[in-house]
C-alpha cells in the first residue's frame, strides 16, 4: 500500500449468495446450493485514499456504496482481492451495532470501546465527553433495553464521533434525534473534517458533497466508473442517466410503436 494512503482496495470483489428463504440460508450451510442466485456487489475495484482527503461516493442504490463502507468498517470482507484500513474508524452507519441491551448506557461506553480496540485509560478520557454529547441524563445509568430507538442512536452517535477517529464513514441519510441534536451532530460532523480527519461521505445530493469533498469515486452495478473531481464524477453520473433515459424512451416508443402496427393488422 502507499506510504500515505490510509484506505487501499485492490482488486476487490464482493459476491453475495441469494436465498429464497431462511429455511433456504440454512440449508447452505451444509450443503452447497446448486442453482443459487448471486449478486455480484463490487467487481474488481482498485482505489486508495490518502490522510486528510474528503471523498463521496456517489451513484444509484445497489450501485456498491454500502459494500465499500461495509469493508472499511470491517463488517463485510471481500470474496476476491485485498481491502487494507490503517487508522483508527467512526462508522456513521450502524450507529447501535455492540450495544449490549441488558448494560447500561455507561457500560456500552466501554462496550463499543473495546470493540473498537480503544484502551481503559482513553476510554476514561472521553466518557464524559460522549455522555454530555448524548444528552441522555440519568439514562446513561440505565439498561439500553429502556432506551428509545432514538436515544440509542444518540448514543451511538455521541461514542462514534468522540473517538478522534483517524477516518470518518458518514452516511447522509443519517437522521439522530430532533432537530436541535441534528444540528448538533452536523457541526459535531463539519468540525471532525476541518480538523483534517479522513472522510468517506456516501449521498445523492451533488450539494453537499461538492461542499465537504474534494474527490469523488463514482460506481454503477458494482463497478468503479470515475475516480477524480466531484464535479467530473457528477458530470458523467448525469451523463449516463440522461443516456439510460433516452435508451428507455426509445424503447418505449419501439414497442408502442410494435404495438400499433398489431392492432392495424
Amino acid at each position: 500500500m502507499a506510504q500515505d494512503a490510509i484506505i487501499s482496495f485492490k482488486n476487490v470483489s464482493k459476491e453475495y449468495t441469494l436465498y429464497k428463504s431462511d429455511r433456504e440460508r440454512f440449508r447452505a450451510l451444509f450443503i452447497k446450493p446448486k442453482h443459487a442466485k448471486i449478486n455480484k456487489a463490487l467487481k474488481n475495484v482498485t482505489f486508495d485514499v490518502y490522510r486528510g482527503e474528503s471523498i463521496g461516493i456517489i451513484g444509484d442504490n445497489g450501485a456498491g456504496k454500502s459494500t465499500i463502507l461495509k469493508m472499511i468498517t470491517g463488517v463485510a470482507f471481500p470474496s476476491e482481492g485485498e481491502v487494507q484500513v490503517n487508522g483508527k474508524v467512526a462508522a456513521l452507519l450502524e450507529l447501535t451495532a455492540g450495544f449490549s441491551t441488558e448494560m447500561t448506557g455507561r457500560e456500552n461506553i466501554y462496550l463499543k470501546g473495546y470493540i473498537l480496540g480503544l484502551k481503559d485509560a482513553y476510554i476514561r478520557q472521553i466518557e464524559e465527553r460522549i455522555i454530555d454529547f448524548a444528552q441522555l441524563g440519568d439514562y446513561i445509568d440505565q439498561p439500553v433495553r429502556t432506551y428509545s430507538s432514538g436515544m440509542k442512536m444518540r448514543l451511538g452517535f455521541a461514542i462514534n464521533v468522540n473517538i478522534d477517529p483517524d477516518i470518518l464513514v458518514v452516511d447522509e441519510a443519517l437522521s439522530v434525534g430532533d432537530a436541535s441534536f441534528k444540528r448538533k451532530c452536523k457541526d459535531k460532523i463539519n468540525d471532525i473534517i476541518k480538523s483534517g480527519t479522513t472522510v468517506l461521505y456516501v449521498s445523492h445530493n451533488p450539494e453537499s458533497v461538492t461542499e465537504i469533498c474534494d474527490r469523488a469515486l463514482y460506481l454503477k452495478k458494482g463497478e468503479l466508473m470515475y475516480d477524480g473531481s466531484v464535479k467530473e464524477a457528477y458530470a458523467m453520473y448525469k451523463k449516463v442517466k440522461e443516456e439510460e433515459k433516452a435508451k428507455k424512451e426509445a424503447e418505449k416508443k419501439k414497442k408502442a410503436e410494435a404495438a400499433k402496427k398489431t392492432a392495424e393488422k
